[in-house]
């Protein structure tokens, strides 16, 4: 598979440095929301990462089955004598990591799966290779034996450590573990099958768990030896939920070891499988099947893509690791691994750059559709939990930008049908909804044509921090950004109503959205100069003047309230170049401000009182970039403003980008590794530049 530099790679300075290795995590993803995950050291530094993570109700369910894998590599003489003895792997105990696997690591690649090489001496190196299998929970984990010293048996031995828990949680020990296992499956060789518990939130009966060691080509590995030694590993350390103020400590069961010769040049697979246990057993599959499927995947992505520049096909293949499509189930986007669900909002957002930007409108188009289905009072849903069948309402946005979405698949499909047939009668009833009033206090102000919405406690836009009670930036009343959504969707209305010809529905949007744009472009320009109010008739009657990044999709939305050529578009540039500006993204409050968090980290009170205080978000960088290209004319200038965060992707969430940075230098990466909407943003703006003329 060809990407031209678009694969990650480092070598042993970086591997061999823990406060490197361990700070940079990869991720794998299956189509249906599970996933594989953990540091390029090896080690588990979060309660979320494991070898298989399953989705075991898609795209939600998510339970660590697969923890991780103890992999040791023997030498043996002819005459019976240990001549080496090596373990690749790496954990975190109370004081100390061990063993030090991590200290032979020789070199990680990317492309077309993560894969390790290990040189614990000389003469000696193995690789390694962790593949999701797509549309399956179904993970494999292949070791190649590279080099070996002469006249020397090997051996690999590989003592699976299993969890049955919801993977927001810890594991702990009992006794007896409620674990069921065979050392054969149905005469065939393998390692084992488990018969894990009811896992409390996620399941309602048994999941079984079985893991199958195997040739590439799938026939049975030769001289597999199990031997059996159930037992606690115990107080395994995760120190990235510990500097999150929450629990970080867990304990792991396995049943025993396998054992299996490795010669030099020779290839064993370990595929981990996750069903219910009620169920048939999932059919085995060759390995080199799920790996060729893989291969023809990013190939296919690639030439839809079409472009050849290295950012772009990086942040095209990091693109579909959140793309979730299940037989039967809703298709959407996860907003970011490993915690985040689907959430209406960051999948409206990050839409256009994940499924148009990567030339796959066709899931675009499940997506809106998908999401069409959940519309209740004129709302889309801001999320869909993990557990249970309800949806969660709290959103004044998510519906805003699912008109933003559906205008961007027409630019690109132009879909009239779809519109037509299927999603008008949706738009009508949600601007209907909007004018009559819905929940949480959301309607149009009849006075000024505004868009009004709050009440105490309930955090609506996406600035949604709330701890217990207290939420942090309630911004009850006109936020800005809420008003230039209205606007845009108002504009879009009237527009894709003369393209179904309905001309008198056309006039009545026309007419209301330039009720609301004149009522906008008089009520939140400063007098001072200083940009646009952040929040207009609030509960005190002052409007918020924050200098807040809100204000930039006045100029950004494809029908923007403020016109790019005004001397407002000029002086809200100004401010937010200069005071919300980063390499990484745009601040989320001015410095300036005594309310300002420079760092992001802590206990969950410290890192919500912090996330919408100063904090950076990168994916606010698309619309940024998005309105100085408007207002300048200038291609290169833009380009350059995306630029840093091509270097970011070989930090923290390898092939990805962080959910959020540090507002103060140094600006370090936090929250998720992979945002959906931080890669999304990225991608359609940055393709979009690269493919638009000079005056856009």
């Amino acid at each position: 598979m060809d990407h031209p530099a678009a694969d990650i790679s480092f070598d042993a300075h970086l591997l061999r440095d823990p406060s490197r290795a361990f700070a940079r995590e990869w991720l794998d993803t299956n189509g249906i929301g599970g996933y594989a995950a953990a540091t390029l050291g090896g080690a588990n530094t979060r309660r979320y990462h494991g070898l298989l993570v399953a989705a075991l109700n898609p795209p939600a369910g998510r339970a660590v089955l697969l923890s991780r894998i103890e992999e040791r590599l023997v030498f043996v003489s002819p005459g019976g004598t240990v001549v080496g003895d090596y373990s690749l792997s790496a954990s975190f105990f109370p004081g100390v990591i061990s063993p030090e696997g991590y200290r032979t690591l020789d070199s990680w690649e990317s492309l077309p799966a993560p894969k390790w090489v290990w040189r614990p001496a000389e003469n000696v190196a193995i690789e390694k290779t962790v593949w999701m299998q797509h549309g399956q929970n179904r993970v494999m984990i292949s070791y190649r034996l590279l080099e070996a010293p002469p006249n020397c048996a090997a051996r690999l031995e590989l003592t699976p450590l299993a969890a049955w828990r919801d993977f927001h949680s810890e594991m702990r020990a009992c006794d007896p573990p409620p674990v069921e296992w065979l050392d054969a499956v149905e005469g065939e060789p393998a390692m084992l099958r488990f018969t894990l518990p009811v896992i409390e939130k996620v399941t309602v009966e048994p999941t079984r768990l079985e893991l199958r060691l195997v040739r590439m080509d799938g026939s049975p590995a030769p001289h597999t030896a199990f031997h059996a030694h159930p037992d606690w590993y115990y107080r395994f350390q995760h120190p990235r939920e510990l500097e999150r103020g929450l629990e970080g400590e867990e304990d792991l069961f396995t049943p025993g070891t396998c054992v299996l010769p490795l010669n030099a040049g020779e290839e064993r697979v370990v595929g981990a499988t996750a069903s219910a246990a009620s169920s048939a057993p999932v059919e085995a599959v060759a390995p080199q099947t799920t790996w060729d499927d893989r291969i023809e995947r990013q190939s296919r992505l690639m030439l839809k893509v079409g472009m050849e520049d290295a950012f772009t096909r990086r942040l095209a293949l990091a693109a579909q690791s959140f793309i979730v499509e299940a037989a039967g189930r809703r298709t959407s986007i996860i907003a970011g691994y490993p915690w985040f669900a689907d959430w209406g909002r960051d999948t409206m957002i990050a839409l256009p750059g994940l499924c148009l930007a990567t030339g796959r409108p066709e899931l675009a188009r499940e997506i809106l559709l998908s999401f069409a289905e959940w519309v209740d009072g004129g709302m889309l849903p801001n999320r869909f939990p993990d557990v249970g069948e309800t949806p969660e309402y709290n959103t004044i946005d998510a519906t805003l930008w699912y008109f933003v979405a559906i205008w961007r698949y027409l630019e690109a499909t132009d879909d009239i049908a779809l519109l037509r047939d299927r999603l008008w009668p949706v738009l009508v009833d949600i601007v209907k909804a909007h004018f009559a009033g819905t929940r949480y206090n959301i309607h149009v102000d009849p006075a000024d044509g505004l868009l009004y919405g709050g009440q105490e406690g309930v955090q609506l836009t996406w600035m949604d921090a709330k701890v217990g009670d207290w939420v942090v930036t309630p911004r009850i009343g006109k936020p800005v950004e809420i008003n230039a959504l209205w606007v845009n969707a108002l504009r879009t209305m009237a527009s894709l109503a003369g393209r179904i010809r309905k001309s008198a529905a056309a006039t009545e949007f026309a007419g209301q959205a330039e009720r609301a744009a004149a009522s906008f472009v008089a009520r939140y320009p400063r007098p001072d100069g200083l940009g646009l109010y952040d929040v207009l008739d609030t509960p005190s009657g002052s409007p918020d003047s924050a200098i807040r990044p809100n204000q930039v999709f006045a100029l950004s939305l494809p029908f923007a309230p403020i016109d790019a050529k005004s001397a407002e578009a000029e002086g809200i540039l100004r401010i937010v170049h200069s005071e919300l500006w980063t390499y990484f993204g745009l601040r989320t409050l001015a410095p300036t401000d005594p309310a300002y968090h420079g760092r992001y980290g802590g206990d969950p009170l410290s890192r919500d009182g912090a996330y919408h205080q100063g904090t950076v978000w990168p994916w606010l960088l698309g619309p940024f970039v998005e309105a100085h290209f408007r207002v300048h004319d200038d291609r290169a200038d833009a380009l350059a403003l995306l630029q840093p965060l091509m270097e970011q992707m070989t930090e923290f969430g390898v092939g990805s980008i962080a959910e959020v940075y540090d507002g103060d230098m140094p600006q370090r990466p936090n929250g998720c590794p992979a945002q959906a909407w931080s890669i999304g943003e990225t991608l359609r703006v940055w393709k979009r530049l690269l493919t638009a003329g000079d005056n856009g």
